[in-house]
């Protein structure tokens, strides 16, 4: 297969990065991406043949234009979008008066905006190659649970914004999302109640890994014929939910 340009956000670690470089692995050329953590970011893209590092906020309209415009000018195409970068704030679902309409702008601004934004900005560019979004979302968009009611609903309207995109951009863009349950990665790694529970109930009575992500969205990317989709990867955590 033709080598691709892969742009993965929030990719300095967790999901994000194992996803990078496992495109890279396959001898894709992947642009890292972060908000902040530049240091981290350019160190995976200097240790990953051909790959790029660029940093910006998806939360600012005039970063994605200027990411995209950045891709295309190193590059000169863009096959693959994969919105990962996310943010989110714990809080209680019972305490209603903590999830001011301050947090809901915070967490709609990266997880919603942001990835639209992104999407849009890149959308020339993907259609001209035939290309690929993939959404990173979590089974806290199909399940009422989730860190914080806010970020609950924020994969929500992920779920239904891939949807409602496939529908539109095809066939010459496919838009598909990953949901997944808990991943042990440097945000959860104290979350250890969590893992107790998703230990004691889930199938396959483990939490999963960034690799096990990574292999759905790589999947997703490489696969032709589907689109719309929103697949769940949570060791069959909402079965028995």
């Amino acid at each position: 297969m033709t080598a691709r340009v892969v742009l993965v956000t929030g990719s300095t670690s967790g999901i994000g990065e194992a996803t990078a470089l496992r495109f890279a692995a396959g001898g894709d050329t992947v642009i890292f991406n972060s908000a902040r953590s530049v240091g981290a970011g350019e160190h995976l893209a200097s240790q990953t043949e051909g790959s790029h590092y660029i940093q910006a906020d998806i939360s600012r309209g005039e970063d994605c234009t200027r990411l995209i415009g950045e891709v295309l000018e190193r590059c000169g195409r863009l096959d693959v979008l994969v919105n990962n970068a996310g943010t989110t704030r714990a809080i209680p679902h019972q305490d209603l008066a903590a999830a001011t309409v301050e947090v809901w702008r915070e967490i709609f601004e990266v997880n919603v905006f942001g990835t639209w934004s992104l999407s849009v900005a890149a959308m020339d560019a993907l259609r001209a190659s035939r290309g690929a979004i993939v959404n990173v979302s979590s089974i806290a968009g199909v399940r009422p649970t989730g860190s914080s009611i806010p970020y609950a609903a924020s994969k929500a309207a992920l779920n239904h914004l891939t949807a409602l995109m496939a529908k539109v951009v095809g066939p010459e863009v496919r838009v598909n999302a990953v949901a997944p349950g808990l991943v042990d990665t440097p945000w959860t790694e104290d979350w250890d109640a969590i893992r107790g529970f998703v230990t004691a109930v889930a199938p396959l009575k483990r939490s999963g890994t960034p690799a096990d992500v990574a292999d759905v969205i790589v999947s997703l990317a490489s696969t032709p014929y589907v689109t719309g989709q929103v697949v769940i990867v949570d060791g069959g955590l909402t079965l028995a939910m």
